[in-house]
């Protein structure tokens, strides 16, 4: 079956500019033009749209679903796999704030107790599955899967003050970092300090801590573009400034 922009918008519930864009970046294009100069959508056209707003409800960005779709080795088939094990994942995550939710009515209501540690379950869930995306595999691969699940298993059991307290001294050791950045000294008393924090931070994560372990770190973010990104994006150059203090501080 064909559809024009139109109807394939209006089947898609999607607006007709949002198609004419997606045709002017390379994303999805016409399976043809007709004689009347509308855009003709085919079976293909459908499928490949229905992948791009797969990806689009995945949050992955416009640029990275055209590099996926158009690449020569895309598999359909195991592509809508990996969808629904990605969706079945964010569902987990939704039931598990929809329940919290239930409990602080419950709680507000006076209904139910409900304990400190619990009010994070669905927040500390996302930021697992999002770190489990980004650095699982280079983590477990340097530092083995045991040691992973360690951390995951810690940060699981934070109660509300731990949290409350690795998130504000996330924020402190960026900011002590910028500022010391500015000094351009690794080894100076404010980098120092950016240092023993960040080892104070890693604490809230790790089994147990080691100069090693905490070195080893600080080299990955450099030598990983997503660690390093993750740096640069406040101070280009930070991740190198943070592994240079990190190697002095752990060398005393």
């Amino acid at each position: 079956m064909e559809y024009t922009v139109q109807k394939i918008g209006k089947l898609a519930g999607i607006s007709t500019r949002t198609l004419r864009y997606y045709d002017e970046i390379g994303i999805l294009k016409p399976a043809r033009i007709n004689s009347s100069g509308y855009r003709i959508y085919g079976e293909k056209e459908v499928l490949r749209l229905q992948q791009i707003l797969f990806y689009r409800e995945l949050g992955i960005s416009l640029e990275s679903i055209k590099d996926i779709v158009t690449n020569a080795y895309f598999d359909g088939a195991k592509t809508l796999s990996d969808h629904r094990e990605k969706f079945l994942e964010k569902r987990e995550q939704l039931d598990l704030l929809i329940i919290n939710v239930e409990k602080t009515i419950a709680a507000e209501e006076g209904r139910f107790i409900m304990k400190d540690k619990e009010r994070f379950e669905g927040f500390k869930q996302k930021t697992l599955k999002e770190n489990e995306e980004k650095y699982g595999e280079e983590i477990r691969e340097k530092y083995g899967a045991e040691e992973m699940e360690k951390s995951n298993k810690k940060f699981k059991n934070m109660s509300k003050e731990e949290y409350d307290e690795v998130t504000n001294l996330e924020k402190v050791v960026m900011e002590t970092l910028l500022e010391a950045y500015k000094t351009g000294d690794p080894a100076g008393e404010v980098a120092q300090r950016a240092a023993m924090l960040h080892g104070k931070w890693l604490c809230y994560y790790w089994d147990s801590y080691s100069k090693e372990a905490h070195r080893g770190l600080a080299k990955m973010y450099v030598e990983d573009e997503r660690f390093k990104a993750y740096y640069d994006k406040n101070q280009s150059g930070l991740a190198e400034f943070l592994r240079d203090a990190v190697f002095i501080y752990t060398k005393k």
